[in-house]
Order: structure tokens, then sequence, then C-alpha cells
């Protein structure tokens, strides 16, 4: 059985998260009229994440993915986006930090033939980040973010909060993401020129702890490593299209 959208959620210990989150999200899924599954794939968190997945799904469309023998965001992504059903997928994170009012107009952005990724913005007019970010973060966002722009044209391609088709995911041939900037890998790897972001605040998470640590930070530098090879190979030998769109910024949906 096929859906319009899935949203896919990784998680690693977000249960008081999800008990704020998903709620919200299929509120708003319901008010813009939008058909969807959503799908948690969870790294053995074993804090109760799968007694509120169950419960849950007794009246939505919940599908609880529970991975015992791998971790990590970026497989976890990648799985939720194979296992899904829907026509467009949306991906973002369990910590709040992504609205989820946002997702129609990622949806409705998304549903343009001339959109191969919907971004969830911070770093585009309109869009912004938590004021209680710390400078670090804001350093190391910006720095990221800087190191990438060889590979897209798009403002925010390290964002957590996109939304796919799910016939351009399968373009790619191969798919090795290292750490957790899985948007960045499919740009590259599906040949996603035509972008589109959509304005979002960003929110600091309120519970739980950021995953964040030097040890990320070294996989991001080797991820780019493999990547910048990939993007000028695919140019050289013509693989990818000519045509190059800068980010379409589009207006925020508001909820009703």
């Amino acid at each position: 059985m096929t859906t319009e959208v899935s949203v896919v959620i990784p998680t690693l210990r977000e249960r008081a998260n999800l008990e704020q989150l998903l709620p919200q999200l299929f509120e708003t899924l319901r008010r813009a009229d939008i058909e969807t599954e959503v799908i948690v794939v969870d790294d053995n968190s074993q804090d109760g994440t799968d007694d509120l997945c169950n419960r849950l799904s007794a009246h939505h469309a919940l599908r609880l993915i529970t991975r015992r023998d791998v971790r990590g965001l970026a497989s976890a992504v990648l799985l939720g986006l194979q296992e899904s059903t829907g026509e467009i997928c949306v991906v973002m994170d369990a910590d709040l930090s992504h609205p989820p009012e946002a997702v129609p107009a990622l949806v409705d952005s998304i549903r343009s033939p001339f959109c191969d990724v919907a971004i969830g913005s911070r770093y585009i007019n309109g869009g912004s980040v938590d004021p209680n970010w710390s400078w670090f973060r804001r350093l190391n966002s910006k720095v990221a973010t800087l190191l990438a722009k060889g590979l897209t044209n798009a403002a925010d391609p390290l964002a957590g909060f996109f939304a796919i088709r799910r016939e351009t995911f399968l373009r790619a041939t191969e798919l090795k993401p290292l750490g957790y900037k899985v948007l960045l890998e499919l740009i590259v790897r599906c040949d996603c020129q035509h972008i589109f972001e959509v304005p979002i605040a960003f929110r600091d998470r309120k519970l739980g702890t950021s995953k964040l640590s030097a040890g990320q930070i070294w996989l991001y530098l080797r991820h780019l490593a493999r990547l910048y090879p990939a993007h000028f190979v695919a140019g050289r030998t013509g693989t990818r299209r000519s045509s190059v769109e800068q980010p379409t910024t589009l207006p925020r949906r508001e909820s009703a």
C-alpha cells in the first residue's frame, strides 16, 4: 500500500521529545489534509520509545523500526527512506528543533516538477536559529556550510529537515554517508541541482543532549573528502545536468 508522504524521524534516546513532537506533527498533517505515514527509526534507545510508538500507532499511521546492531543518524535516515511507501519523503529530527508546522510547506515545494529537494532552511531570508544557540554551534555550522559551497549552491545544505521525492532518492547508484549530514550526501549522489528552500525558525533542543562531538566533526571532514571527488568526476563525465537553478525561497505556509 502506498501513501503520498512519508515522514522519517531518526531517534536515539528521544522519547521525551517524541511525546511532544508526534502529536503536533499528526495534528499539522491532519489540518493540511496530507495523507501521511510516519516512520520512526530508533537505534535501540531502550527509553520507552517503543511503548510510546506502539500506543500512538493505534490511532495514527505510525511505524517503528528498531535497529539493534547498527547506529548512526545518516544510516537510520537512509533505512527510513528505503522502507517508506510515500511518493514524497520528509526527514526531520526528533528533538523539536524542526517546526512540524513547516512540513506542509516542504511538501508543497517538492510537489513542483522543477524541485529536486526542498530544505527547511535556517539561512535564507525569513529563516533563523535559536537565540540560545551557543557561539560554538553557530561557528561550527557556518564553517561547515562554507566548506560545502563547492558541492551545492544551497544556503543550508547541512539541514536535517528536508523533503525529497522517492524517484529522486532512487537515482543514486550508491549512498555511503559519514556522520550526520545525510542531506549533503543526497544532494551530491542524487544529482539534486534544483533546490527550493523554505525558511524555518530553528529551535534549540529543550530536552536530552546534542549528539554533536569532535568525532562527528572529523567524520564530516572525511565525508567531504569523499563527496568532492564524486561531484567533480560526475561533472567531467557529463552525468550531472548542465542547468543549475539558484535556490528559490518560497513563502512559509501558515498552519490553520
